[in-house]
């Protein structure tokens, strides 16, 4: 019997222009929020303030995605033998919770507006949600090009496209407002908003309660995985199989694997983990044996 314990991870590298995108997306989001929030206050407009609680999201998601990778370079300890990968998974559980808040605040203010409408500034609304279209499409802009590398800076990309669309539904709702003295349409754009949050945070929500609770990634099939470790050459069965997360961006996974010629265990492993690779599962630990070993307690999962 044998185990053999391999690492390989290739988190996309934190330097260069790509930290000075984190940074100044994180500061322009930042001065933003503060100046939607303050004239969404002082014009009484539920969608500007609707949309600074989703641009408050973020700067909540930036800085998520900027600290994963710093947690995910902090070396292990003997108390924390796998390092802090995993605060990177708590994070982004607690950034989708404050989202659903969120969303039940706005929801609450947007209904309350809508059955007690009140007069609001329609070209206010219009030009400070515009400087958003364009802080919002600046940042998306400054991560286009790292975005197919690493799945943080994808979805700090593909949310910061998605609000510059939100900031331009909020533009036309100032422009509708200004022609038509129509004010009902400011909260029903911050009820329309918040359903447009709710539907992203979904998959984020989602996904974070699977992670923290070690479950399979979203992105990896549980099937074909123990398909491809059961069709290398030299693999006889495939026990013990446990796929989970240690971050956001590291996937790792345990299985005892029982081969036919223990000659030629290296090899096997070899192809085993090479196939792993290729399905985004970086982090193996590999068990072998030439024997079915028995264990009849259904709660064994060593």
């Amino acid at each position: 019997m044998k185990h053999s314990h391999q690492h390989n991870h290739h988190p996309l590298p934190l330097g260069g222009t790509l930290n000075a995108a984190f940074i100044a997306g994180i500061a322009l989001n930042s001065l933003y929020v503060i100046v939607e929030a303050i004239f969404g206050f002082h014009y009484n407009s539920m969608g500007l303030l609707s949309d600074a609680g989703h641009n408050l999201s973020d700067v909540a998601t930036l800085v998520i995605a900027m600290v994963a990778y710093k947690l995910a370079r902090r070396s292990a300890t003997e108390k924390y033998t796998y390092g802090y990968r995993k605060g990177t998974v708590q994070a982004s559980l607690m950034n989708a919770i404050l989202l659903c808040i969120a969303i039940g605040a706005i929801l609450t203010e947007s209904i309350s507006k809508l059955i007690h409408p009140s007069p609001v500034d329609g070209d206010a609304i219009a030009w400070v949600a515009g400087v958003g279209v364009i802080i919002n499409g600046i940042t998306a802009w400054m991560f286009i090009r790292d975005k197919d590398k690493d799945i943080n800076v994808k979805g700090a990309f593909l949310h910061m496209a998605a609000d510059a669309l939100v900031s331009i539904g909020v533009v036309v709702s100032g422009i509708i407002i200004h022609f038509t003295g129509w004010y009902l349409i400011d909260p029903i754009i911050g009820i329309i908003i918040a359903f447009v949050i709710g539907w992203s945070t979904k998959g984020l929500l989602h996904e974070s309660i699977r992670m923290s609770l070690d479950g399979v990634p979203d992105d990896i099939n549980y099937r074909e995985v123990k398909t491809a470790i059961a069709s290398v050459p030299g693999v006889t069965s495939v026990r013990h199989l446990h796929i989970w997360a240690l971050s956001t961006t590291v996937t790792a996974m345990t299985a005892h694997v029982t081969i036919d010629t223990p000659a030629h265990m290296e090899k096997i492993i070899r192809e085993i983990r090479e196939r792993m690779h290729s399905k985004g599962i970086n982090h193996c630990t590999i068990e072998t044996d030439s024997k079915i070993e028995n264990c009849d307690d259904p709660t064994c999962i060593c």
